[in-house]
Formats: C-alpha cells, structure tokens, sequence
C-alpha cells in the first residue's frame, strides 16, 4: 500500500467512525446543540443531516473513500466531491473554534466526536491534500460546483428556520439573532469560503509545478 492511499484510508475510516459515532448519539438521545425537549427519532435524524459539519463530514468520507481505492482518482464529479469536502471541512474547523466552540460544553462520548468531526478529520483532510493530493484537480467547473453545495445548504438553513423555527447553528437565528447580524456574519463565511476556493486552486498549481519539477528517480 502506497503512502497516499493509506494517508486516505486512515481519514476514510475515522471520519466514517466519528460519522457513525454521531448517528449512534442521535437515536439515543444525546445529541448535540439539542438543549429542549426530546424530539421525535425522524427529526433528530434529519436534523442531524442539516448540520453543515455532518455534511462536509460525509463529502471527506465520500471523496477518501474514492482515493483510498485509487489515489489518483480523477473525473469530474470526484473533483466537485473532493474540492466541496476539503473547503468545507476547513471552514468547518474554522467556524466552530471561532464561532461554536465558546458555546458549547461537552463531555463524555459528545466531546470525542464533537472532537473528531471538528478538528481531527478537518486537520487530516487537510493535512492529506497537501501531501497526497492528487494535485491538478481544481478547475472553473469544480469551483461553481463547489460554491453551489454551500449557498444551497444556507439558502434552505433559512428557509426551514423560518418554518420550523429551528436552527442548526446560533448564528444563522434570525429570530434571536435579527437579520443584520445574521446577514453580516454569513457574509463573513461566504467571504471565507471564497478566499479558500483561491488560496486552494492557488495552492494547487504551485504545488503540482513543484512535484512536476521534482527529479524522478
């Protein structure tokens, strides 16, 4: 086995851990972020699946999964999948130790995997794109795909709070928050989610030239 496929393999199997320790802690109950009364078992699980982190989660576990068969997995629904997972895992790490993280006071099984899911799989993915790559993957179609995933995911955040008054992060409440915080600060992450998009497609190019230039033994 190859470094790259097992630096892959390795994320693959703890980010599905930390994604199946999650599910196992919604249908018993001790979910996270739920503070009132228990809902219903269909709405812990769909809410559990409306968390933006869940869903950067299962792009890695998607996208590592594809790259621990074949490293240099190429096409161009891998380089959505993969671009989408790696930009949105960071800016999920991002978030919640900036945003989340002073609000939240876990202990037990819910700290672990609100550990895993924040920071261990967030610095793996990382750490293993600019290792492993594969390098040349980012292109003009994979970016809009890309940005496509997160306006969505907010879009319909909104939507769904409004109707069901319930928010899966603090930050995009309206209700308690009012719409002008809630506008500038998820102006502030679409920000950020743009400068990622440049800093990685940029990244990207630097280091594929580099390994280009590299001897070969």
């Amino acid at each position: 086995m190859t470094p790259a496929r097992a630096f892959h393999l390795i994320t693959a199997v703890v980010t599905l851990a930390a994604l199946l320790l999650q599910l196992v802690l919604s249908v018993s109950g001790a979910a996270v972020l739920l503070t009132e009364e228990m809902p219903s078992l269909g709405t812990r699980l769909w809410r559990l699946v409306s968390y933006f982190t869940i869903q950067s989660n299962i792009l890695v576990a998607v996208s590592t999964v594809m790259l621990a068969r074949d490293p240099q997995r190429d096409g161009q629904v891998f380089r959505i999948v993969r671009l989408a997972g790696l930009v949105g895992i960071t800016v999920t790490g991002l978030v919640h130790f900036f945003l989340l993280r002073p609000l939240l006071d876990l202990t037990g099984w819910s700290a672990v995997v609100d550990t895993l899911l924040h920071v261990v799989v967030p610095v793996l993915c990382v750490t293993g794109w600019l290792v492993a790559g594969p390098r040349s993957r980012i292109d003009a179609t994979a970016i809009a795909g890309a940005t496509l995933w997160p306006v969505l995911w907010l879009a319909a955040t909104l939507a769904v709070g409004g109707a069901t008054d319930w928010f899966p992060y603090p930050f995009v409440n309206f209700r308690e928050e009012g719409w002008p915080a809630v506008v500038v600060t998820c102006l502030g992450i679409l920000v950020l989610f743009a400068a990622l998009f440049v800093a990685v497609w940029f990244a990207d190019r630097r280091l594929g030239r580099t390994r280009e230039r590299e001897p070969h033994s």
